[in-house]
């Protein structure tokens, strides 16, 4: 099944969980649920935002 919204910002809580329970400080990903599963990059970024803006996580995007 393709990704939602809700289920993107459900998956981003979880990892930002694992980030911070096992000392995780730096994270790198692609522009993630966009592409062929069709989310719209200026939201997934802004769930993004919103879920680690509380942390030093540092997340580094990358494109082609």
């Amino acid at each position: 099944h393709k990704p939602t919204y809700d289920s993107m910002r459900k998956s981003l809580e979880a990892m930002k969980a694992h980030c911070l329970n096992n000392g995780v400080t730096d994270i790198s990903m692609p522009r993630i649920g966009c592409g062929l599963d069709g989310l719209d990059w200026s939201k997934v970024s802004a769930i993004l935002d919103q879920v680690f803006e509380d942390t030093d996580i540092k997340i580094t995007v990358y494109s082609l």
